[in-house]
């Protein structure tokens, strides 16, 4: 399987073969042969009722975490019960104990965007509710337009069922472009008909750096024409399936690739016309040598490991996580998930509130986003440390001490004992914030700390 990695975020990945928990035992409770007891110290042990009902925690935190809880606001508990449907669609949608073949790429995706969308409008309803509520010439607001599933939420203008219907009327598209070809069936033919209808017809085109949102969620590119390579080659994939021709992908570099599958790769880098087959379907980055696609051949591309469709909807969240966090972090150019750990590791200072630095200021609704993607990301790679030790960064820079005290520890468990041994000073402190979170919390006093 194919993992995503996050350049500036995560520089290693792990495979483990292992059974998917579905539970979360306390990880003082468990492993105590491992690291020779040494994370004890970050999660205490709990007895009787109390261990009972931690074992029963969720192996991930449910979509509803990324909302507070609304007062008198119908319309936010309508989109908050959006919001927790798509994520348990999404789950469904991708489940270990469907084929992978049998993942729909259009609907995983959508599920995403419609989790995002309605976590967006229930932003809005309760900003609507607060300004009712501090102005009393404010009208307010309507009620909430009811829909039956997540499904017939609008996003953009339609629904998630006439997105969908939007693939299908594009590969009829091609099918009306062979016809008035008078052609057949050949292989190259029918590519450069997609072609004609999603870069001429459609309008289709790659963005090459992401700098709008719109770029990252299949029904906005449906709708813009923009889009990043994994979900133009997410369309592609798509068109092509209701066409009856099966398209695979690899990632090279910063390029997704695709092509059609078949016995004899020399005849898809054949030169005909002025361009090839791959040339055709991969467009000019193929041809550009500051790309490292320019490098594949028929020999190379043997050597690429196909993407499965678990792998393409992961690239895709690793890269809402990116886009997320590089705008929540836009004020402290240079920040890094991983910063405080490399200063929590060279540290050697006793940890006390006169010599921490200050939490850098983030932006809120973005760095939510970017939790809410790597959730996601995670269902897909429950056992990747790397992802979890991002996630429980994100936790903490999100001032959720608690969760980011579990998942860090849990990282811990999994991850190459070098990495482990840079994360336990830092799980120690955060540990220590999160029990003086606690007690200020009881004594009615305001303050933090943080790591350094």
């Amino acid at each position: 399987m194919v993992r995503v990695s996050l350049p500036g975020l995560c520089h290693q990945q792990m495979i483990m073969m292992m059974a998917v928990p579905t539970k979360v035992t306390p990880l003082g409770n468990c492993g105590s042969d491992y690291r020779k007891g040494k994370m004890n110290h970050a999660m205490a042990t709990p007895t009787g009722n109390a261990a009972a009902k931690i074992t029963r925690l969720p192996f991930l935190p449910l979509a509803s975490s990324a909302v507070a809880k609304p007062r008198n606001s119908s319309r936010a508990n309508f989109y908050k019960e959006v919001l927790e449907s798509a994520r348990d669609k999404f789950t469904r949608a991708i489940s270990f104990q469907s084929k992978d073949k049998d993942i729909s790429l259009a609907k995983a995706l959508h599920y995403v965007a419609a989790e995002d969308e309605a976590y967006l409008a229930y932003n809005r309803e309760i900003d609507a509710f607060a300004l009712q509520n501090e102005r009393s010439d404010t009208s307010p607001p309507h009620d909430a337009q009811g829909f039956e599933a997540v499904e017939n939420m609008p996003m953009d203008g339609k629904n998630m069922n006439e997105w969908l219907l939007e693939i299908d009327a594009i590969a009829k598209e091609v099918e009306a472009e062979l016809v008035s070809r008078d052609i057949g069936c050949h292989l190259a033919e029918v590519l450069e008909a997609v072609n004609k209808v999603l870069f001429e017809t459609r309008g289709f085109k790659r963005s090459h750096v992401v700098v709008d949102s719109k770029c990252l969620y299949l029904h906005s590119v449906l709708s813009s024409g923009s889009a990043s390579a994994i979900l133009l080659s997410v369309i592609y994939i798509e068109v092509c399936r209701r066409l009856n021709l099966t398209i695979v992908g690899s990632r090279v570099g910063d390029e997704f690739l695709i092509w059609p599958p078949t016995g004899n790769p020399e005849e898809l880098f054949k030169v005909t016309s002025g361009r090839s087959l791959f040339g055709i379907v991969n467009g000019k980055c193929v041809d550009d040598p500051r790309s490292k696609a320019s490098d594949i051949n028929s020999s190379s591309l043997l050597g690429l490991e196909i993407a499965t469709n678990r792998d393409i909807i992961g690239i895709a969240l690793a890269n809402l996580i990116r886009f997320y966090w590089k705008r929540a972090s836009k004020t402290n150019y240079g920040l890094m998930l991983t910063s405080p750990l490399r200063s929590a590791h060279k540290s050697e200072e006793k940890f006390s509130k006169d010599n921490c630095s200050e939490m850098p200021l983030l932006r809120p609704q973005e760095l939510r986003l970017a939790i809410m993607a790597s959730e996601r990301l995670l269902i897909l790679q429950p056992h990747s440390w790397a992802l979890r030790r991002d996630y429980g960064m994100m936790l903490y820079y999100n001032r959720e001490y608690e969760a980011a005290v579990q998942e860090l520890s849990i990282c811990m468990a999994f991850a190459p004992e070098e990495e482990s041994e840079v994360l336990e000073p830092f799980v120690e402190k955060l540990h220590l914030m999160r029990l003086e979170k606690t007690w200020k919390s009881s004594l009615g006093q305001k303050g933090r700390l943080t790591v350094t």
